[in-house]
């Protein structure tokens, strides 16, 4: 049996043959293999130049428009819970908000996120907040305190801009007596006739809708003479105005048209003024500190997701 010789060793043919095969085997699988780097090289360089071709790429103001189901889908993926946040809330807003709260949790897949609500008149969280309450939004009954917080805001305090959310409706409210037949000319004539009868407005210095309720009477020459004879009752705020007029405290009450909506009341019971009646109650808030989470249920607010919110429950859809 012939043999050859390979690094020292004796090698018979039959092994000769075998290395050679395995030889070339190896040469196959090394050729394959750095093929198959160079398509895997060129293909992670046209990923990489085709991602940032398209985060280059200029946006066009159709393409920024999201709709609201989108929003929710990539929302949900970005928005991580955040710490607690309070959110500093006029009294009218205490039937329809917590149902926004629920609605954003939801939608942004945060269920377990905490959102502390404050209901006060907006005067009063005002104040509350110029002595440093740990609000991380005011949502107000007007325009004013929040236009008035970022005139004034301290040095420090987080530069948001005030937004409008919506925009309440006054109406007049009994549980005693029929009042949805009436109108304008009809309801002066009834304050003025019932002697007797007790009114009840929110404060007009500290709630929005007492302001906008006073200048009504006023518009009908009647608030001075409620005031003098002692027969216009002063509550709190909108809240307490609703809980004096709803439970037959007094014989009337100025409320908001969503407290109406929130306990399903018949039509007999209210009589929605006419918008250009009185001052329009335009409804704005701020952002006060830098939390994630208090500006992106802000942007829910705005949303339509938001706003069908406040249609339901009453409220005029802002212009």
């Amino acid at each position: 049996m012939k043999t050859s010789e390979l690094g020292g060793y004796s090698m018979t043919k039959s092994s000769q043959t075998l290395m050679q095969r395995v030889t070339g085997a190896s040469k196959t699988v090394l050729t394959i293999g750095a093929s198959a780097c160079i398509a895997f090289t060129l293909a992670s360089c046209t990923k990489e130049n085709t991602t940032d071709a398209t985060e280059q790429a200029p946006v066009t103001p159709d393409e920024a428009i999201v709709q609201p189901s989108e929003t929710a889908a990539t929302s949900s993926e970005t928005v991580v819970q955040g710490e607690k946040i309070r959110i500093a809330a006029a009294a009218n807003l205490a039937d329809v908000l917590p149902k926004i709260v629920e609605g954003y949790k939801a939608a942004k897949n945060l269920p377990e996120q905490e959102i502390e609500l404050t209901f006060a008149s907006s005067g009063k969280l005002y104040a509350q907040m110029q002595a440093s309450a740990p609000y991380d939004i005011f949502l107000s009954a007007n325009q004013e305190f929040p236009a008035k917080w970022v005139n004034e805001r301290p040095a420090d305090a987080p530069k948001h801009e005030a937004f409008t959310y919506t925009q309440g409706q006054l109406t007049f409210y009994s549980v005693t007596k029929p009042v949805g037949e009436l109108n304008q000319t009809t309801l002066a004539e009834l304050l003025a006739k019932q002697s007797d009868a007790k009114i009840t407005i929110a404060n007009p210095e500290l709630a929005p809708y007492g302001a906008s309720a006073k200048a009504y009477l006023q518009s009908q020459n009647v608030y001075d003479a409620l005031d003098s004879q002692k027969r216009l009752i002063q509550a709190e705020n909108i809240g307490q105005t609703f809980q004096y007029a709803n439970t037959g405290s007094v014989d009337y009450g100025f409320v908001a048209q969503s407290q109406v909506t929130a306990i399903k009341a018949t039509p007999e019971q209210f009589y929605i003024l006419a918008q250009d009646s009185y001052p329009a109650i335009l409804q704005d808030g701020v952002v006060l500190s830098d939390a994630a989470v208090a500006t992106d249920f802000t942007s829910y607010l705005l949303s339509p997701a938001g706003q069908k919110y406040f249609a339901d429950a009453g409220y005029l859809k802002v212009k």
